[in-house]
């Protein structure tokens, strides 16, 4: 029986993607394991293979394909024995009961014209929905089993709970004690049709945006809106860290290493993680979980975005190691090769705009991590010494933003504070 062959969800969060190039064409036969396509998600292009062997019967979706949801058929299958001819005869795999619920609205009459309201589901029928919709249904108050989805199999997402907001809602049965009914919030930003309108007679160009400019505008806004951040701020003397730098990378050199600040700085936050092991943690929705290994994830920014991949374990790696595994991983993000598992997970992230001259910034927390450091350029700045003398001296700012649900204000200084202090001290980092 020939079989259908479907996008696939290549990450956690995946809902679409894009075809980017099929390696294989009509008539070629595959084994499990053969890589067939490429296919481009969010953050990056990764190989699709072949989960069973066959004879490549028909291609469905062409190269270069956007926007192709999870679990859409994108090929069929031939098993030994069968021909083309037999795919018009090949059973269609039967949608969920959301999806079929969804195509049953469609009015027999009049093109694009759709029932009033989605057919209540059965009871006991489960709603899909994703949690991000699920949470803001909640908020506003909205019946899921309301609300049709146009995720994959029927599945509930963000964009149809904002749409269901914002139509009009039925007026409850008045009661004895009816509580005032709430007014309709104003809209969060303007839409599209309206800035265009505002700058119709100016010159401009539309940029569209691709699947990592929309997934950055989605995981910020919601940050920015649902994590209570609070921001701690330091300064850290930078005049030891150089010298023992310097000497370190001149003992490195015969064998092509050279440290980074940037690597101590991982190290530092590495070590100051496991010294204050309860700030180790991420926010779960309705618990916490804190870590026991130190994971460091550090932003990279690339061509029309940045990912943050994760080194595992960075409490336990040598400052050198730290820094062949971040270049690897900034080089294959910048040619978008990380996989999921490489930029997924971490518990706290490091954000270095120095290298560009920023003086300072406070860096948005990247959810579920329970702090972010955003780092500054290191300055030549008059200081206080010891003796009270003033001096000059390489200082760097930098800001903690802290989740705190997550992190009170205390234990985020004690962290931030055991960072300073890996940092002026840095010969304590190889300990």
């Amino acid at each position: 029986m020939p079989t259908e062959i479907l996008m696939p969800a290549l990450s956690p969060t995946m809902e679409e993607g894009t075809l980017a190039r099929w390696l294989v064409k009509e008539g070629d036969t595959v084994s499990s394991g053969d890589v067939i396509a490429e296919i481009e998600t969010d953050k990056a292009t990764m190989e699709f293979e072949a989960v069973d062997e066959g004879t490549i019967g028909r291609i469905l979706v062409a190269e270069g394909t956007e926007g192709v949801k999870v679990n859409t058929p994108i090929a069929v299958l031939l098993e030994e024995g069968e021909s083309a001819a037999d795919i018009s005869d090949a059973p269609v795999a039967t949608a969920p009961k959301a999806q079929a619920t969804a195509a049953a609205e469609v009015a027999p009459n009049g093109a694009g014209e759709t029932a009033a309201a989605p057919a209540q589901p059965r009871e006991g029928t489960r709603v899909f929905t994703s949690p991000l919709a699920r949470r803001i249904a909640d908020q506003k108050g909205l019946d899921l089993a309301q609300i049709k989805g146009t995720g994959p199999r029927g599945r509930i997402v963000k964009a149809d709970v904002e749409a269901a907001a914002d139509q009009p809602q039925p007026a409850a049965a008045p009661t004895a004690a009816a509580a005032p009914a709430p007014q309709p919030r104003p809209p969060l930003a303007a839409n599209a049709e309206a800035v265009l309108k505002t700058y119709a007679d100016r010159p401009h160009k539309e940029i569209a945006l691709d699947g990592m400019r929309r997934t950055i505008a989605a995981r910020l806004t919601e940050a920015k809106q649902t994590i209570p951040h609070f921001y701690l701020r330091r300064e850290i003397r930078l005049d030891a860290l150089m010298a023992f730098r310097q000497q370190l990378n001149d003992q490195l050199a015969p064998r092509g290493i050279k440290l980074s600040v940037n690597d101590f700085i991982i190290k530092a936050c590495a070590n100051a993680l496991q010294q204050v092991p309860a700030a180790n943690a991420v926010w779960a929705g309705d618990r916490i979980l804190q870590l026991t290994p130190s994971d460091v994830a550090v932003a990279v920014a690339i061509e029309g975005g940045l990912f943050t991949p994760v080194l595992r374990d960075a409490h336990q790696k040598s400052l050198s190691a730290l820094s062949a595994e971040m270049k690897d991983l900034a080089t294959r993000a910048r040619d978008r090769k990380l996989a999921p598992q490489d930029y997924q997970g971490g518990s706290f992230a490091i954000s270095n705009l120095g290298m560009f001259g920023v003086e300072n910034f406070d860096a948005v927390i990247n959810p579920p991590h329970g702090a972010i450091l955003a780092v500054g350029a290191g300055l030549k700045k008059p200081v206080v010494a010891a003796d009270g003398s003033l001096a000059v001296a390489t200082v760097m700012s930098v800001t903690l933003s802290v989740d705190h649900r997550v992190i009170d204000g205390a234990l985020g200084a004690e962290l931030l504070k055991a960072i300073v202090e890996g940092l002026e001290n840095p010969l304590a980092l190889l300990a």
